[in-house]
């Protein structure tokens, strides 16, 4: 059995919540940001920078990094602008940086994902940790009480249940440095029992036992749980489903790559969430929005990569 006596769980109802925690630290994160000619990219880092988030240190083409910055009207030190024009050399001096201690996380800027990853988990010179590395996505939304994080809806494509239990504790590891005490994990399926003929239940099912043996551990973890009774205590209330998840998860784990991406979409495009997302399971996070990323959605992900590297 779960003993929740005496817990007390911090958790952020708001980004603006997380904004001003981070405001408030002592020092800033360091932010190692490769390709950075990007316009869209120079700018949320640089509004992190205005808002004491993160200290943006730039990886690319100077002649674009000082166009971006000529049209935004702002200054970057000479000691923070690194003049790689090539992509590729970009990512593995960025990745570089973060190794030799000089910064705290990464961010891409204008290349491809694939190119990133391919300095991150370079196993000489990369930030891998030889486990697996998942996509962690936090929305604020008005249906809720709390942020919501929905995962993997960005890495790992049909996740095993070994890769599950990785996946639960990546995103458990973040929260719990964000200042998260015991997270609440919900396996999502379609139901709330398990059913042989449902894998997805199945795993469920296991990934609570896990948990309630020590073997996933710093979160609570229930499951096969569906999407309302995760989100909803009346919901639960009404079908006499009893668990200290019920309408008050945390992490939302997805069965596979689609119903977490749909999900995700659903929320922001459909419900008007708004979004942060990162890479976990490397040594730091990696800010990896996508290139239709709003820089609201780009600044967002820069705070919780910056709480999550503490």
């Amino acid at each position: 059995m779960h003993h929740l006596k005496g817990l007390i769980n911090m958790v952020f109802k708001t980004f603006d919540e997380l904004i001003a925690k981070q405001k408030g630290h002592p020092t800033m994160a360091r932010m190692a940001v490769a390709a950075a000619g990007d316009e869209h990219t120079v700018e949320a880092a640089l509004m992190a920078r205005r808002e004491g988030i993160a200290h943006p240190i730039l990886v690319g083409s100077k002649a674009a990094i000082d166009r971006a910055l000529a049209h935004l009207g702002e200054h970057v030190a000479d000691e923070d602008i690194f003049d790689v024009p090539d992509p590729a050399e970009s990512a593995r001096y960025a990745v570089g940086l973060v190794r030799q201690g000089k910064a705290d996380f990464l961010m891409k800027g204008k290349l491809d994902t694939s190119v990133l990853l391919k300095a991150v988990v370079n196993k000489e010179e990369g930030l891998g940790k030889g486990g697996v590395m998942s996509h962690f996505t936090a929305f604020e939304c008005s249906g809720y009480h709390k942020l919501i994080v929905p995962v993997d809806g960005g890495m790992v494509t049909y996740p095993s249940l070994e890769q599950k239990k990785c996946i639960i504790e990546n995103t458990v590891g973040a929260l719990r440095t964000m200042g998260y005490d015991m997270p609440k994990v919900g396996v999502l399926a379609c139901v709330e029992k398990l059913n042989p003929k449902m894998p997805e239940t199945v795993d469920g099912d296991a990934l609570k036992q896990m948990n309630q043996r020590g073997e996933i551990s710093g979160c609570i973890v229930e499951g096969p749980i569906s999407y309302d009774c995760a989100m909803s205590k009346e919901i639960a209330d009404f079908k006499g489903y009893q668990s200290p998840c019920a309408g008050d998860c945390d992490v939302l784990l997805a069965p596979n790559i689609h119903a977490g991406n749909i999900m995700g979409k659903m929320l922001t495009v459909t419900c008007g969430a708004k979004m942060a997302g990162f890479i976990v399971g490397a040594k730091c996070p990696i800010v990896m929005t996508s290139r239709g990323s709003s820089a609201q959605e780009k600044y967002l992900s820069i705070v919780i990569s910056a709480a999550a590297a503490r």
